[in-house]
C-alpha cells in the first residue's frame, strides 16, 4: 500500500492523507485507520485516480461525509475518496445546481433561508449531496427523489451522462446509484418551489426542537439503523423484542429512539454490527419482518 501511496502522491491529484483516524470521517465517530483519503481537485484529477486504482486492483469507496456508513473492522486497507471539492453551487430562478460534495443541512438552511421550500426535511440530515442521492435520504414523508431534476454522473467508462429523475429509480432510501456503486454522483439539479421564509423557518425549528426531544443527538451515531416496513415502524419493533437500552461492547440502542444505536464511547464497528444483525435476527423470529438494514457497512 505505501507504493500506492507514493504513486498517488506523485500523480499531483489533490490533498493525499496517508494513516487517516476514520473517528474522523463518520458520525459514529469510530476509531479505525484508514490507508489514505485522496481529496481529487477535479473530474480530470478524480478519472486519473479511478483509472490507478481499478487497473492495479486496488480497494477504494467513495466517501461522503460518512453519516450513514459503519466501517466494520479497526482498519481499511485502501483508498477512500473525498469529493469535497466538487461543491459548486449555481442557483437560477427555483433551479439549483449543487456539486455531489457540498453538505446537505448546509444547502438545505441556505435555500430554506432563501424563501425556497422543498428542501426543510434535509435539515437534519448530515449527508453531502451525493451521498443523500446515492441513498435517497428523506424524512417527514419527503425524499431527494421528490426534489431532483436530474444528476449528473461518472459512468464505469468514464463518461459523464445526465441521468433524468425517472432513470434515477429513485425509492424509499434507495436509487440507481445504491444498486450501481461504479457510477459516481458529480452533482445534481433540484428544482424547488417559492414560499414563505418565515413560515419555512418556524418548520425547521419547530421540527428541530422535536429531533432534540425525540433522537438521540447528544451520541454519535448514524441515524435510523433500518427501514420502516410497511405499515409500521423499526423503532417499536426493536423496543418490543426488549432491546431498547440493550448494549454490546460501546455499541447499545437508544433509549430516546429504539431505531438508532448510539456509540457510548468507545464502540467498534464489529460491535455495532454485531448488535444490528441480532435485532434483525431476533425480529425476524419474533414476527416474521425482515427488517432492512438502512446503513452501509463497509468490511
Amino acid at each position: 500500500m505505501n507504493k500506492v501511496i507514493e504513486d498517488i502522491e506523485m500523480m499531483r491529484i489533490g490533498e493525499v492523507l496517508p494513516n487517516a483516524n476514520l473517528k474522523d470521517y463518520t458520525t459514529y465517530k469510530i476509531d479505525g485507520i484508514a490507508s489514505c483519503i485522496v481529496y481529487p481537485t477535479g473530474l480530470e484529477q478524480l478519472i486519473s485516480l479511478l483509472k490507478y486504482l481499478r487497473s492495479n486492483q486496488v480497494k477504494h469507496k467513495i466517501l461522503g461525509r460518512g453519516s450513514n456508513l459503519i466501517f466494520c473492522n479497526d482498519n481499511y486497507t485502501g483508498i477512500l475518496i473525498k469529493l469535497d471539492h466538487f461543491d459548486d453551487l449555481d442557483i437560477k430562478g427555483n433551479i439549483i445546481t449543487v456539486g455531489a460534495g457540498y453538505p446537505l443541512i448546509k444547502l438545505a438552511i441556505k435555500l430554506s433561508r432563501m424563501g425556497y421550500t422543498g428542501l426543510e426535511f434535509a435539515t437534519g440530515i448530515p449527508g453531502s449531496v451525493g451521498g443523500a442521492i446515492f441513498m435517497n435520504a428523506g424524512a417527514y414523508k419527503s425524499d431527494m427523489g421528490y426534489i431532483v431534476k436530474s444528476v449528473k454522473v461518472l459512468t464505469p467508462d468514464y463518461k459523464v451522462i445526465e441521468m433524468t429523475n425517472s432513470e434515477m429509480q429513485f425509492h424509499y432510501r434507495t436509487s440507481f446509484l445504491h444498486a450501481h456503486s461504479d457510477y459516481i454522483c458529480l452533482g445534481a439539479t433540484l428544482v424547488l418551489d417559492r414560499g414563505n421564509e418565515n413560515e419555512i423557518m418556524q418548520l425547521i425549528e419547530d421540527r428541530k426542537i422535536r429531533r432534540i426531544e425525540t433522537q438521540p443527538l447528544e451520541y454519535p451515531s448514524a441515524g435510523s439503523v433500518f427501514r420502516n416496513p410497511q405499515g409500521d415502524f423499526a423503532g417499536r419493533l426493536v423496543e418490543e423484542i426488549g432491546y431498547k437500552n440493550y448494549q454490546i461492547g460501546g455499541a447499545m440502542v437508544s433509549d430516546k429512539h429504539a431505531n438508532f444505536i448510539i456509540n457510548k464511547g468507545d464502540a467498534k464497528g464489529s460491535d455495532i454490527k454485531k448488535l444490528i444483525f441480532e435485532i434483525k435476527n431476533k425480529v425476524k423470529d419474533e414476527y416474521g419482518i425482515d427488517l432492512i438494514i438502512e446503513q452501509e457497512m463497509v468490511e
